[in-house]
């Protein structure tokens, strides 16, 4: 299974066509958005996704929540608070949108933890558990726009720049 792996996209359209784009191209499976998605207008945009999308709540869409809620249950989009945590091919994930979560509780539950919050590339494995996130996505640094993908299988995360 090939998850695609993106957040903090905070309402840039023309990122977010991109990005769907991006994980279209790869095939992907699914994809996970480790929140700050922001409004709905942008939820909406990754429509035109080939898959379904995860997405957890980030400290911008707390305004948003309802709005938000409504536009995934028309779309293919699961959307909840952090940490959200599932399994899928027997891999235990963990997606939150604050690193500041990651505690020993969540490490012992999960095979990955997918964040997002800090805008910065992260790829590190503590107590046996990969904690990814793809980087920044939302245009703030041009030039610098990248997304993630992972295959279950060999759990080694790929940077795709844009």
């Amino acid at each position: 299974m090939i998850l695609g792996i993106v957040g903090d996209t905070h309402n840039n359209l023309k990122n977010i066509s991109k990005i769907c784009e991006i994980f279209n191209k790869e095939n992907t499976d699914l994809v996970l958005h480790t929140g700050d998605i922001t409004l709905p207008k942008s939820l909406h945009a990754f429509n035109s996704l080939n898959c379904n999308i995860y997405a957890v709540f980030g400290n911008n869409d707390i305004e948003e929540k309802e709005s938000l809620e409504k536009v995934a249950k028309n779309m293919n989009c699961m959307i909840s608070e952090e940490p959200y945590f599932f399994k899928l091919e027997g891999v235990s994930i963990c997606l939150i949108h604050h690193p500041e979560l990651i505690d020993t509780n969540l490490l012992d539950r999960s095979d990955i933890i997918f964040h997002g919050h800090t805008h910065r590339y992260r790829n590190e494995i503590i107590k046996n558990t990969l904690i990814f996130n793809p980087g920044e996505c939302a245009g703030f640094m041009q030039g610098k726009n990248q997304v993630g993908i992972l295959n279950l299988k060999d759990k080694l995360p790929k940077i795709i720049n844009f």
